[in-house]
């Protein structure tokens, strides 16, 4: 990385129109090893502008002529101030004083870059980067713009645009003479979704981000006792220091020993070792993609707070112990492909039920009773309505079933997996995530080959000499280490299999049990007598013959 305080800062280019200047915000770039600005759009920014251009009078004129973006500044000003000649319109979006802010702190990006300049070309004491991304830290708090804009006085002759900038330019002055926003603050104190966010923004993918993440965990560790909480290099609200080689050796080695724990990612313990070279360069990749998408600012920090389990259901985690195979709401066409198949099949199978059947099921399934509560109201014993349930279930596992042919492709798909994903498994998809848990659950010397073999990628040859095993003792290994895998999957898959049977028949049933209910005016809650059963249940098979005949 050049020397900031020599190279100068990248030009800002032109935004074409009113428009964009309200919908985008900068990104640094590098070119030719020369670091660089442009513009990237706010898709979410670009569709309320078009809204408001399309339905606001007064914006759709200003739009129409060249020139006009400090009028439409003041529009946007005006929401988001909720001055009273500002009166939402139904159409407008229930967020629109947010939106607004967001649209202004676009449109002071430019602001931010000519405050960052001025500052920066007076004293440069610190890397321009640090001057650019200050007065965006300040711009992306959309407290601190708001008291901004209503202070503004529009009766006074100084203009919007440069009344930020001076109050941008006395921020940075104040802030930067105390080091708050020195790089190696804002690597430390981001938290892991925000960088997660960061590194998938400015196009990293596993196992890179993984492998980052973690290295990031260990660096912070080591600066802050060296550089950040040692009282013999630095006080209390003094800058914080740079970084430097010794805090980087430490840290790769604290990730090479650390990078076998059970805590650690996958990707992680399936990679190698990492120089200090390797870790800075991790580091200052960090830097470059937290600083360059301000929206990051106000990204919740109380992600990092929460407890593991629950910051897991936020994010999102897949959980392998639970997954629909397929789900009915994705947008994948295969997926969607798949889950009309089988949703003929089930209907299939469901017509050679006899109304018996169907009338346990519909109670079960559609009305959500217990088995107990079916044995008094039906007058047939528990032990009967669980072993029909249970049969019933059998005869959709056997069609679902012959439709996956799970033993005819397992075998294949671990093999291939451990060849081509080992590396970088989609863990957010049920099958990879469940082959890494099943990995983390072999033993020791089966989990040390196969990251040898698949994650390093060594020749058998090289392993067998590092391990001190001959070479049919490494192949069965191996071996024996893809059957567990194979063994766990296919456990895996008989559990998702029934949890996705047991689905399927409350999506098929419970409308159909609501939809007999409203035929006949009954209310949901109640009293269901034996006789408002039948009823109920001939309902439904009068629908479901009426269905079969397609009438």
């Amino acid at each position: 990385m050049p020397n900031p305080s020599q190279e100068s800062m990248p030009k800002l280019p032109y935004r074409r129109d009113n428009g964009e200047s309200f919908f985008t915000y900068f990104v640094l770039a590098s070119y030719n090893s020369r670091s660089a600005i442009r513009w990237q759009n706010s898709a979410e920014l670009k569709r309320n502008f078009e809204l408001y251009q399309e339905r606001n009078q007064e914006l759709s004129q200003l739009c129409s002529q060249p020139d006009r973006s400090k009028n439409i500044a003041e529009f946007w000003r005006q929401i988001a101030i909720d001055a009273p000649s500002q009166i939402a319109e139904n159409w407008e979006p229930n967020n629109r004083k947010r939106l607004a802010l967001e649209h202004l702190a676009s449109y002071f990006e430019k602001s931010c870059y000519y405050a960052a300049i001025e500052v920066w070309s007076q004293s440069k004491v610190r890397p321009w980067e640090e001057y650019l991304y200050c007065p965006r830290v300040f711009i992306y708090n959309f407290d601190n713009l708001l008291r901004l804009l209503k202070s503004y006085n529009i009766s006074h002759q100084t203009s919007l645009d440069t009344y930020v900038k001076q109050s941008l330019i006395k921020f940075i002055r104040s802030e930067l003479g105390i080091g708050k926003f020195s790089r190696w603050r804002l690597l430390a104190k981001k938290s892991d979704p925000d960088l997660q966010q960061a590194l998938e923004r400015a196009g990293y993918r596993e196992p890179d981000i993984s492998q980052i993440k973690f290295a990031r965990k260990y660096f912070k560790q080591v600066y802050y006792f060296n550089k950040v909480n040692n009282p013999a290099i630095r006080q209390r609200g003094q800058k914080w220091l740079d970084a430097d080689i010794e805090d980087f050796q430490a840290a790769a080695k604290c990730y090479n020993a650390e990078k076998f724990l059970p805590s650690a990612p996958h990707e992680v313990s399936a990679g190698g070792n990492i120089s200090a070279e390797k870790m800075q360069d991790w580091m200052k990749r960090c830097i470059l993609a937290l600083q360059n998408y301000p929206n990051f600012i106000n990204y919740p920090q109380y992600l990092e707070e929460l407890p593991e389990g629950e910051r897991d259901k936020l994010l999102g985690e897949p959980d392998v112990g639970k997954p629909p195979i397929y789900e009915i709401e994705s947008t994948d066409n295969q997926a969607w492909k798949n889950y009309r198949l089988l949703d003929s099949a089930f209907r299939e199978k469901l017509e050679t039920f006899q109304p018996e059947q169907h009338k346990i099921l519909l109670l079960y399934y559609g009305a959500g009773f217990k088995q107990k509560e079916l044995e008094i109201r039906l007058g047939v014993d528990q032990t009967s309505i669980s072993r029909k349930v249970k049969r019933m279930k059998i005869q959709l596992l056997e069609t679902l079933g012959n439709l996956s042919e799970p033993h005819q492709w397992v075998a294949e798909y671990v093999v291939g997996w451990l060849k081509k994903d080992f590396r970088a498994p989609h863990t957010s998809e049920y099958i990879p995530a469940a082959l890494v848990q099943a990995i983390g659950e072999l033993d020791s010397q089966q989990q040390e080959v196969l990251r040898l073999r698949y994650g390093q990628e060594l020749a058998e040859e090289n392993i067998a000499d590092r391990l001190g095993m001959n070479l049919l003792e490494l192949a069965a290994t191996i071996s024996k280490a893809q059957h567990k895998l194979l063994a766990k999957l296919i456990k895996l898959l008989n559990v998702w299999e029934t949890e996705y049977v047991e689905k399927w028949l409350v999506q098929f049933y419970k409308p159909r049990f609501l939809a007999a209910c409203r035929a006949l005016n009954l209310s949901i809650n109640c009293e269901v007598s034996s006789q408002v059963i039948d009823a109920i249940v001939q309902q439904f098979l009068e629908t479901l013959t009426t269905f079969k005949k397609g009438e």
